[in-house]
């Protein structure tokens, strides 16, 4: 999809020399900018994403890292 926007002249700058020092095209660079910006804005995104994680991590115990995370619960100062 194509789009035009307005920016500062200073934030436009800025972009092109991120864009040129990684190798990205402008284009890229705007569109993962702006991804990035709606994911964090977007609670229910954030929320689906963390649920999506969750299901493929599943939910079986390990006994191990339960007893490790207990020792290193029981050291740290709350």
């Amino acid at each position: 999809m194509k789009t035009a926007v307005s920016i500062p002249d200073e934030i436009f700058e800025r972009a092109e020399r991120l864009a040129k020092r990684n190798r990205r095209s402008r284009s890229e660079l705007y569109a993962s900018a702006l991804d990035e910006y709606v994911a964090r804005h977007s609670p229910d995104e954030v929320t689906d994403t963390m649920n999506r994680v969750c299901e493929r991590v599943g939910d079986e115990k390990d006994a191990f890292v339960a007893a490790a995370s207990l020792r290193t619960l029981d050291r740290i100062e709350w």
